[in-house]
């Protein structure tokens, strides 16, 4: 097996140092079969997906290790927002750290979708789909926050922080890996039956597995920023199509938004460099002033987006999760939530197997979670696909279509509760944690 130089842990955030023994996890004295392990399963990548994954095999007996490579001072300083569905609410619920996040939300009175210079606003309201709310808007900081200071209580996991890993062996029966931690000069190697890769979307656990992708780069790139409204957002979520791709507004709960605007790249690296003036100027244009003026209150960040779907989502002892396994674009802010979906998904496949006796690390196992998430991930990768390239055009038959969907979609219910179902992420299986 090649050796494994450096895993670059891409994952959202890194968790607080904790100290728990494996052996005094629930169910460590039960009969296991390979009594040799360190632990049942090691989860690489700190981040809010992998930190989800843990905090979902709490009480679970088994034992789990995660594995980040960054500070959490240095992690948990991102300055960025995120959407969550209904969905990644009720499983956030479930694994009880909702209501110390909820509080520090932003939920969604309203959604607003309008294309470029077209006068008709299509308006979601939370009765179109028989809630209380259509989703939320929530920090970085305060979902990593949260998922931290659970973790702390749950005597089964051990987080590694910062480690890095630098070589993992497979055999038929588990894995041995590789870690480097800045207070000891020699490496820590641990056993394990399973290895989990929540290390980002340049996955190193993938390559090194040999497991191909298949996707493509978009021709544009996403700006991010944080803005001071003039006007009270209400906690209106607006989503607006420009020619040039679109820009998503999220409401936050201190009273600012979070843009996510989408250009070609060229485009981007312009607005990135303008003087900030000329740079609100052209937001105020481009969301037809909503927000009133509107004052930058961040460093505006640039990414390159892309869509990208693993061809398998494991290998002998390997499991991909988020953004290790898919990236998609980002309209509609459904990345965060697909990854929170596959650890909810996943948990409860290896809770299940491991209670009826089953090998959590085998092939037999893990196909259970391909089967499940890799269908509905293509699902929602093939939507904002659509979405991207519908609305980021001049042509004109494709923008007749597209304002007549607008037209239909605004006036015909049950086409709202459909695209609303979709975008919450009820319209997949749900998680046990979640119901």
């Amino acid at each position: 097996m090649p050796r494994l130089d450096s895993i670059s842990v891409l994952a959202d955030a890194a968790p607080t140092q904790m100290l728990h023994s494996p052996t005094s996890a629930p169910g460590a004295d039960r009969a296991i079969d390979a009594p040799q392990l360190d632990y049942d399963l090691a989860i690489v990548g700190g981040g809010i997906i992998g930190n989800t994954l843990a905090l979902a095999l709490q009480n679970s007996g088994l034992r789990v290790v995660s594995i980040e490579s960054q500070a959490a001072s240095i992690s948990i300083a991102k300055s960025r927002a995120y959407v969550l569905s209904m969905l990644s609410g009720q499983i956030f619920a479930g694994l009880g750290i909702w209501q110390e996040v909820l509080p520090h939300v932003t939920q969604f009175s309203q959604i607003q979708i309008s294309d470029a210079d077209y006068a008709g606003i299509v308006k979601m309201y939370p009765q179109d789909l028989g809630r209380e709310t259509l989703g939320y808007a929530a920090s970085h900081e305060v979902l990593l926050t949260a998922l931290q200071a659970k973790l702390q209580t749950a005597t089964n996991i051990t987080v590694m922080c910062p480690a890095q890993v630098i070589a993992v062996e497979y055999t038929a029966t588990g894995a041995e890996l590789t870690i480097h931690t800045p207070d000891r000069e020699q490496p820590t190697k641990i056993r394990t039956s399973l290895v989990i890769a929540a290390d980002g979307a340049k996955s190193a656990l993938r390559e090194q597995a040999g497991i191909a992708t298949t996707g493509w780069n978009y021709w544009q790139s996403c700006i991010t920023a944080t803005i001071v409204p003039e006007k009270p957002h209400q906690n209106i979520a607006y989503e607006r199509f420009w020619y040039a791709g679109p820009i998503g507004v999220l409401p936050l709960a201190d009273g600012r938004c979070q843009v996510v605007w989408t250009v070609p790249h060229q485009q981007a690296e312009e607005l990135r460099d303008l003087p900030v003036a000329e740079f609100l100027l052209e937001l105020e244009h481009c969301t037809g002033g909503l927000l009133g003026k509107l004052e930058l209150d961040s460093q505006r960040w640039l990414f390159p987006v892309k869509l990208m779907q693993s061809k398998d989502y494991i290998a002998d002892r390997l499991a991909l999760i988020g953004d290790a396994a898919h990236c998609c674009h980002p309209v509609a802010g459904q990345g965060m939530n697909l990854g929170i979906r596959d650890a909810a998904a996943l948990a409860e496949i290896l809770v299940a197997a491991d209670r009826a006796g089953e090998d959590i690390g085998s092939r037999k196992v893990l196909q259970r979670y391909v089967n499940w998430r890799k269908p509905e991930n293509w699902v929602i990768l093939a939507f904002t696909d659509f979405l991207d390239r519908m609305f980021s055009t001049r042509l004109l038959p494709i923008v007749i279509v597209r304002r007549l969907g607008l037209f239909l979609l605004d006036r015909i219910p049950g086409f709202k509760y459909l695209a609303l179902r979709l975008m919450t992420g009820l319209a997949g299986k749900i998680p046990q944690v979640a119901r």
